[in-house]
């Protein structure tokens, strides 16, 4: 009963704050966020690409890899799996309208009540921290 009440509570506690009307986040701050956030994906694949490209040879060598290989393609075969990848991918669809209306909300506060006060000090963290990323986790190939 306790559980029930206090779902109950964090939920319409949760409908209250994105029921509320946020600022509308400058066009700038959203393209500056929406470049960021394609360069760090960026940055997050090329990496993953070179570790895959490193690790590749040493597992089709050795039998564990080839075992890990062959698990994979039965996972792949069965109807549960199937199912499983279908949910997550519906869920996931319906929910990114939620989750952009939260972003933009989020910089919407972010733009009218930090950035007069952060945005400066954030932007020349960025700039500085930018040689270093791309000595250590470049963003092209």
């Amino acid at each position: 009963m306790k559980l029930t009440f206090a779902l109950i509570l964090a939920l319409q506690v949760s409908v209250c704050v994105w029921a509320q009307d946020w600022p509308e986040p400058d066009k700038e701050l959203v393209e500056k966020y929406e470049g960021l956030k394609a360069v760090f994906f960026k940055r997050i694949v090329n990496a993953f690409e070179k570790i895959k490209a490193a690790i590749e040879p040493s597992l089709e060598s050795s039998p564990v890899g080839a075992q890990v290989k062959e698990i994979a393609e039965e996972l792949k075969k069965r109807p549960r799996v199937e199912s499983i990848v279908k949910i997550v991918s519906g869920v996931a669809s319906e929910l990114a309208p939620v989750v952009d209306k939260a972003r933009m909300s989020l910089l919407g506060a972010y733009g009218m009540y930090l950035r007069p006060y952060i945005g400066e000090h954030l932007d020349k963290a960025i700039t500085n921290i930018k040689p270093v990323l791309d000595t250590v986790l470049p963003h092209e190939g």
